[in-house]
């Protein structure tokens, strides 16, 4: 094989691994074996399984996502859930990801770098479809990205990783116009406080 298909074999037996064994049973070995290469092959381009898992998912986590521009927010939002439904609910993914995240909170060296690649994947597509937003008037200027990012990600990531609880094309309808509302709602209306559950809860969480 080619330098180039080497390092995409490996890279697809990791994957394949993960999804099976997860990070904790995984080995180079077995990554090796399935990529069809030699365990000096990989060694020549990652110095070890973290590096390697890192690596990849962060190859992964930085691609841009196809969402071009609807014209609104609500638009964009379904597009983007559309997206994010297919690949989440996608056998491969379902796997890694909760397991992945399961690792990070017993492993400090993968916790900072892989909450770095999934942020900086969360905050891309926030500042997108935000940043739309706003220079259409949709949104508030003030509007905290990183919030309304936890806003639009959020709620779908829990249904499809967490709960386990499949979404339909009118699920994801119905996740859009809900998002969009909370998002583009005038701050005057909701400025009230509203208390829940001993907590009082405002738009300022919303405002930078």
């Amino acid at each position: 094989m080619l330098r180039g298909e080497i390092t995409r074999s490996i890279r697809r037996a990791l994957m394949q691994e993960l999804a099976e064994v997860g990070y904790g049973r995984l080995s180079l070995e077995a990554v090796a074996r399935r990529a069809g290469v030699s365990k000096t092959a990989i060694y020549r381009r990652w110095r070890s399984k973290l590096e390697l898992v890192l690596e990849v998912v962060g190859g992964v986590a930085g691609k841009k996502l196809p969402l071009p521009d609807t014209g609104s927010l609500q638009g964009d939002l379904e597009l983007l859930f559309q997206v994010m439904a297919a690949a989440l609910q996608h056998p491969l993914a379902s796997q890694i990801i909760p397991d992945l995240l399961a690792e990070a909170a017993r492993n400090p060296g993968m916790a900072e770098p892989l909450q770095e690649a999934l942020g900086a994947y969360q905050s891309s597509i926030g500042d997108l479809l935000i940043g739309r937003a706003q220079a259409r008037g949709e949104v508030p200027e003030s509007i905290d990205h990183r919030a309304a990012t936890d806003i639009i990600v959020g709620p779908l990531y829990w249904r499809l990783m967490v709960a386990r609880v499949p979404v339909d094309a009118d699920d994801l309808v119905r996740m859009a116009a809900t998002a969009a509302m909370v998002l583009t709602a005038a701050p005057a209306e909701a400025e009230a406080d509203l208390p829940v559950a001993g907590v009082t809860v405002t738009t300022e969480l919303l405002q930078a």
